[in-house]
């Protein structure tokens, strides 16, 4: 067996890396949750579409913060001890979130649990970047990227039929306990190589590993890849964890079961397009191309969403979004090639928190949005949807106008600390 760039076998990373994927696949359930339970927690805490955008946004907001953060954490204390510290906030916050008596306590919860999953992808990445050998970082990220999908599956069906037999609260208290047990299994299982003792102690690199982030914003090809970022991962997350529900029963008077059944459709999809896109990598030369190239195909698909009536035409949008989301892992594997790699935590934290940051400020808009045009007697949908598009149509523009990495960007002095 061909052994991982490092000294622990690939058999061994593999099991490390699954087990990391656990967490990951929670914080996919929790970003998305507030897609089903938005029917819900309207109904019982008489919510305007701008305080339900707050609610959802409250989690990406503190995930998106907490991302350089978690980056210095990873890149000086190492995967294991930073997710270990941050993923009880997870745990912490479900419960407050299973309690909350109004929708502020219920921010509060979300917000914690959003800290609690920072580190959650940043660690797989890393640990991708770190143990795997570096011509199979976009086929293992998309294999990542699909087997985190399996906590959309939670939020699709069965949350859906959770919450009719029972209580949006009770999902709360699921996804509290999934989390416990990730944490103990994370803490069982994932041990980085031992590393020689830093000459110095460890919190005075602190400083010097806050001043990468400043190298990598001075790069001119940084601009474009956090524009991009920032507005594409967001736009699916803001349909799938938000709107989702409320626009098929709403538009189309469907039931929260239909809603519940297509967003498991979405999660299945969502479980093989990034591999297969991480398959169909085609390389540092032609890559860049198909990040210009896709997300217009979104920009399509989200404009006929605002104005069609019709739900097969409107749910086939849904489904090719799904799809073509899959190409989230070429734009990991852009980042993984256009920096050094003593930088890959932090170039993955400012990646991440860009485009979770994204979300957060997407989902906040989409309600200022939707409560503007319900005051000024729109269609709350075709407002959300048009405001999304542009959005996506904005940061692909700057994705193509602005400088790309050097082709030797891996070894990029300028990047050095």
């Amino acid at each position: 067996m061909t052994a991982a760039p490092s000294s622990i076998t690939l058999r061994t990373a593999w099991v490390m890396l699954l087990t990391l994927i656990l967490g990951f696949a929670l914080s996919q359930a929790y970003r998305t949750v507030a897609g089903i339970l938005s029917v819900p927690l309207i109904a019982q805490f008489g919510l305007s579409p701008q305080e339900m955008g707050a609610v959802a946004a409250a989690f990406h907001f503190a995930f998106g913060g907490m991302q350089l953060v978690m980056g210095v954490g990873i890149d000086v204390y190492g995967i294991r001890r930073t997710i270990l510290a941050g993923f009880p906030m997870t745990v912490l916050g479900s419960v407050v979130s299973a309690i909350a008596p109004n929708a502020g306590i219920l921010i509060f919860g979300q917000a914690l649990i959003g800290i609690g999953c920072a580190p959650a992808f940043l660690v797989c990445t890393v640990f991708i970047a770190r143990y795997f050998p570096a011509h199979r970082f976009a086929a293992i990220s998309g294999l990542a990227l699909g087997m985190g999908g399996l906590g959309l599956i939670f939020t699709g069906t069965p949350l859906a039929w959770l919450v009719e037999q029972s209580n949006w609260r009770a999902a709360f208290w699921i996804l509290s306990a999934l989390s416990l047990a990730a944490w103990l299994a994370i803490f069982a299982k994932v041990h980085e190589p031992t590393s020689p003792t830093p000459a110095s102690p460890r919190w005075t690199m602190l400083w010097p590993a806050l001043k990468g982030y400043g190298a990598l914003l001075r790069l001119p090809h940084t601009a474009g890849i956090l524009c991009l970022a920032f507005v594409c991962y967001a736009s699916f997350i803001t349909l799938r964890g938000l709107w989702l529900a409320p626009y098929l029963v709403d538009r189309f008077g469907e039931s929260l079961i239909f809603s519940g059944n297509i967003a498991l459709v979405l999660s299945i999809i969502s479980l093989f397009s990034p591999s297969l896109f991480g398959r169909l990598d085609p390389g540092n030369a032609k890559r860049r191309l198909g990040l210009i190239l896709l997300p217009w195909t979104l920009v399509l698909f989200f404009t006929t969403m605002a104005l069609t009536h019709q739900l097969w035409l409107a749910v086939t949008c849904l489904l090719l979004i799904a799809i073509f989301m899959g190409c989230a892992v070429w734009q990991y594997s852009d980042v993984r090639n256009a920096y050094p790699n003593h930088m890959t935590g932090r170039a993955m934290a400012l990646f991440t928190m860009s485009m979770f940051l994204g979300v957060a400020v997407m989902q906040s808009l989409s309600g200022f949005v939707a409560q503007w045009a319900l005051a000024s007697g729109y269609d709350k949908y075709s407002a959300v949807f048009i405001s999304v598009a542009m959005m996506l149509a904005l940061g692909s523009i700057a994705f193509m106008v602005l400088p790309s990495p050097p082709k030797d960007a891996a070894q990029t002095p300028e990047a050095a600390d």
